[in-house]
């Protein structure tokens, strides 16, 4: 009498989330960015920070601290979200070539490890309001503005490997193409104004041209990239995917 092994079956793999459910997610996302960074950069903290002046900047803390907090709850947001759209671009271009797809998402949510620690810096501007350290109070702003520039080098790479998976991709029409060119664009911008920041000692001599080379690209490239994935999660685009 013989018996006959058989290895046992796999169990079946569970199912994932759907790729236009995750392309929804991303483009809701990132139009809340779009929203909240507005507000959190210009409203709160440009509304306060005087780079060369820490007594004004103490003055304006001071007399803006209720918006200053919001801009920061603004900025907070910000930081969950973006562990969100990380999370959901990789389910989306997985299929595309899943190794650059992870890699993609580790560098978005490396940028966004720093903008989570850089809040840290808002927190103690916070704790300054009332007393004599005005010194201290821009020193924390500045280190909070430095901190989320450092993280905008890694998030620049993220914008570069999200190009190339959309230019690598089995999509259709030239739209698609023109937006991962424009990312690709944008995030080189990013890391080199990351580091002008470092080996500049009059990077301010030349902020508005670094800003302006990295907003003009940044801005068109990913409200372009929010819409796409809008129309991907609605079935108007079809799901990115691997060429055979």
């Amino acid at each position: 009498m013989t018996t006959t092994l058989t290895a046992p079956t796999a169990a079946p793999e569970a199912p994932g989330t759907d790729p236009r459910t995750a392309a929804g997610w991303a483009g809701a996302g990132y139009l809340a960015l779009f929203v909240l960074a507005i507000f959190a950069n210009f409203l709160a903290l440009g509304s306060v920070l005087h780079p060369d002046d820490a007594g004004a900047t103490a003055a304006a803390l001071a007399a803006h601290e209720t918006t200053f907090r919001v801009g920061t709850v603004a900025f907070l947001a910000i930081f969950l979200i973006d562990v969100v759209i990380a999370w959901a671009l990789l389910v989306l271009f997985r299929g595309v070539q899943r190794d650059l797809a992870l890699l993609a998402a580790w560098f978005r949510l490396g940028y966004t490890v720093m903008l989570g620690v850089s809040l840290v810096f808002l927190y103690v501007a916070l704790e300054l309001i009332g007393t004599d350290a005005a010194e201290p109070t821009l020193l924390a702003l500045r280190a909070f503005d430095f901190t989320w520039v450092a993280g905008l080098a890694a998030f620049g790479l993220h914008l570069v490997l999200i190009g190339r998976l959309l230019l690598t991709a089995r999509t259709s029409g030239r739209g698609t193409r023109a937006i991962g060119w424009l990312l690709v664009v944008a995030g080189a911008a990013y890391v080199v104004d990351t580091v002008a920041h470092v080996a500049l000692a009059d990077y301010e001599r030349y902020a508005d041209a670094f800003l302006a080379m990295v907003a003009l690209p940044s801005m068109v490239g990913e409200l372009s990239l929010a819409v796409w994935l809008l129309l991907v999660a609605t079935g108007r685009q079809p799901v990115p995917a691997r060429r055979v």
